[in-house]
């Protein structure tokens, strides 16, 4: 049989609003792969787009597993017919609005995707796109830590949310890569990010949280990954003589002039130009073919059991996915990563 020209989806209506929609099922564009879809996961940025800057007509949804049906022209051949992958695309796509992955079937850049090892389920990679993107980009593009299995980093590295699903996979990677590394989160997660291999674990919501990391560190903290935008402690944190930040918040303010903040959004990795709000972002190549870097390494290290995915709490079907958009609104998730089977 072949492929439908319509398929389900959850696309923006409005501010505040998306549904579940018949739509045209998306096109292969050069250096992509159509794939039919298995499991989504959740991440902040789809609610806050829905609610924040709409795009009505745009799919939601960047994070996916599923079954490669079609290769695109000059998507290279890492991946072939039935093959089951995972990865990162450009959900609430104000440039594209088919982009997005809550639906039946999704067009991906290849290089934004990873093989699923043998010994991983989709549902649990259905949650490593947007992640390995973004903590590549910040790990080793921004902060320009050693990448794992070469010399080790043997110095001290802040991940601040490291009981988010992104926080837990930089934990991961961080220590790959030769760091110490120092975590924050709350005190019911402390030893799920210790099992991660967080070496110390400070309490956001105490007040002297950054004053103690400083302490903690002799005042020799130079570099943090932010994974939820929070200047205050990061800065608190970071040495009397400077450091870096690398954010995935696009919007956090952060006021102190001696330390370098670099931002990194997911979507750079994609090989596309994308808007977000009034502004414009080109497409880098250089970014692209860093996740690309990110992604086969992710596969590699996923494989070999040294990586693993944030725990999923799974749910069913696009329904699921609308109610835990709404959870993920009302802050009720926290130490798992809500994944849906499509």
């Amino acid at each position: 049989m072949g492929l439908p020209s319509t398929m389900r989806a959850i696309k923006i209506v409005e501010k505040g609003k998306a549904e579940v929609q018949d739509a045209p099922l998306p096109k292969l564009r050069d250096g992509t792969v159509l794939v039919k879809t298995t499991y989504v996961a959740l991440n902040p940025t789809d609610w806050k787009h829905i609610d924040w800057m709409p795009t009505p007509g745009a799919t939601v949804g960047c994070d996916f597993a599923g079954v490669v049906e079609e290769i695109g022209p000059n998507a290279g051949n890492r991946f072939k017919k039935g093959d089951r992958i995972a990865g990162v695309v450009h959900g609430s796509n104000q440039l594209r609005h088919d982009s997005g992955c809550f639906g039946e079937y999704v067009v991906a850049n290849a290089k934004g995707a990873f093989k699923i090892p043998n010994n991983v389920t989709d549902e649990q990679a259905a949650g490593m796109g947007v992640a390995t993107a973004t903590v590549g980009l910040c790990l080793y593009q921004k902060l320009a830590l050693p990448m794992p299995g070469s010399i080790p980093a043997e110095f001290t590295i802040m991940i601040y949310g490291g009981s988010s699903a992104m926080g837990s996979v930089a934990i991961q990677y961080a220590k790959l890569s030769g760091a110490k590394v120092i975590t924050t989160c709350s005190a019911r997660n402390f030893d799920f990010v210790k099992s991660l291999g967080a070496d110390e674990i400070f309490d956001y919501s105490d007040p002297e949280c950054g004053k103690k990391i400083r302490a903690a560190t002799n005042n020799t903290l130079y570099h943090v990954m932010d994974c939820i935008g929070e200047p205050k402690i990061c800065e608190d944190s970071i040495s009397s003589l400077g450091g870096q930040i690398a954010t995935i918040n696009a919007r956090a303010v952060y006021e102190r002039e001696d330390v370098r903040v670099g931002r990194v959004i997911a979507y750079s990795a994609n090989g596309e130009a994308y808007r977000m709000g009034d502004r414009d972002f080109p497409a880098t190549i250089e970014e692209t073919d860093l996740g690309a870097l990110y992604f086969r390494l992710n596969e590699k290290l996923m494989g070999e059991g040294k990586v693993k995915a944030h725990p999923p709490k799974t749910g069913q079907g696009f329904e699921g996915v609308l109610q835990g958009l709404d959870e993920m609104r009302q802050g009720k998730v926290s130490g798992v990563k809500l994944t849906y089977k499509i």
